[in-house]
């Protein structure tokens, strides 16, 4: 007989409780701090941040501390502690053409007007474990000072390409652009909502979205036309002034994909493009999310749509870590009427099962004793 194991809120407290000492762990270690997490665990910082759609490295360190490093867990407590927030009002497009740019490379042009700007990368290391930093109290070597370079921003590569008429252009809007954390997506998508989607969309999904498309899903080979990173100026309108003010400094990571186009009736062959814009130092994500925003224009383009990364509803609908996450951990609630329901009609087919078979070998059975 299935019985239903009760708790209760003493189970739980005694649940939490145990967390709580799991998370301390060893006591005679110095507990990590979120100032710690914040300065030396920046990449987590920066991934918790971009999906959670909230910017305060205070914050998302204590949420990765609070969850105990598991990023989607703490990704789930930011956008919780996001719907709390206050709303004053939108702020302008960021100029990320005017950022000041700590990394900025291009895998098209070998001598970039401009110059490429490796800045800190894991690009060139080798994947060696590096058992000095399990030392303490090492202090690492400075890095030089860097050349400020000329003053003026470096042009986009895309920007050189449209000066020549290879790049495809893409239509303006002045519309108002939706927003996902507000109002739920229907499709099909706008750019810009897809857009929003992907920037916080889980980067392992993104990842392998990408990669997908790569591998013949989608039959795209693009070319980082450019990767920048660096930190952009925020600007405000607040409606007392009636005109802009910079209200900060946002660290963001820009790419852009260029895909070769074949051309179409009304169209020459020329290059087009895939963005992505994401919060921090996230360079994984940016790349994949621009692959993937060039894959969902193929119907835009007059492309055939054959591949998953194609398929808008598929990957918007699929690539938000938190909705996912409540998907599967919901599976771990009770079920207990679901389950027995299931049971109860297992059991009956099998006893069916068993009388045809019974009825299926009774003739058989007195055949044999009339013989």
């Amino acid at each position: 007989m299935y019985v239903a194991v009760k708790g209760g809120e003493a189970a739980i407290a005694n649940a939490h409780a145990w967390l709580a000492e799991e998370r301390r762990g060893d006591l005679a270690v110095p507990e990590i701090g979120t100032d710690q997490i914040a300065g030396q665990l920046t990449l987590a910082v920066d991934r918790a941040m971009a999906e959670g759609s909230l910017y305060d490295p205070g914050l998302a360190a204590l949420a990765i501390k609070q969850s105990r490093g598991d990023l989607i867990e703490a990704i789930f407590l930011l956008r919780a502690y996001r719907t709390t927030l206050p709303r004053y009002g939108a702020s302008a497009p960021l100029d990320t053409g005017a950022m000041a740019v700590t990394r900025r490379v291009s895998a098209t042009y070998k001598d970039l007007p401009g110059g490429q700007v490796l800045g800190p990368t894991f690009d060139y290391t080798h994947r060696l474990l590096d058992f000095a930093l399990a030392a303490e109290g090492l202090t690492p070597e400075p890095a030089p000072e860097a050349d400020p370079g000329p003053d003026a921003a470096p042009a986009r590569v895309t920007g050189l390409l449209a000066a020549e008429g290879l790049m495809a252009a893409e239509p303006a809007s002045d519309a108002e652009p939706g927003d996902v954390t507000r109002t739920p997506v229907t499709f099909p998508a706008t750019r810009d909502l897809r857009l929003q989607k992907l920037a916080r969309g889980d980067e392992g999904f993104l990842l392998s979205m990408a990669y997908s498309t790569q591998r013949g899903y989608g039959n795209a080979h693009p070319f980082v036309g450019e990767l920048r990173g660096g930190e952009a100026a925020v600007l405000f309108t607040p409606p007392e002034l009636g005109f802009a003010i910079e209200i900060g400094d946002l660290p963001v990571t820009e790419c852009q994909m260029v895909n070769q186009f074949h051309g179409s009736r009304t169209e020459p062959p020329q290059f087009t493009r895939g963005y992505g814009l994401v919060l921090g130092r996230t360079e994984r994500r940016a790349m994949a999310m621009a692959i993937v925003d060039r894959a969902l224009r193929a119907a835009e383009l007059g492309e055939a749509v054959t591949a998953p990364a194609q398929d808008e509803e598929f990957v918007l609908a699929h690539s938000d870590n938190v909705e996912a996450n409540g998907f599967l951990e919901h599976l771990k609630l009770p079920h207990y009427v679901d389950f027995g329901s299931e049971l109860e009609s297992v059991r009956a087919m099998r006893a069916a099962a068993r009388e045809e078979a019974a009825r299926a070998a009774a003739p058989g059975a007195l055949r044999e004793a009339a013989e």
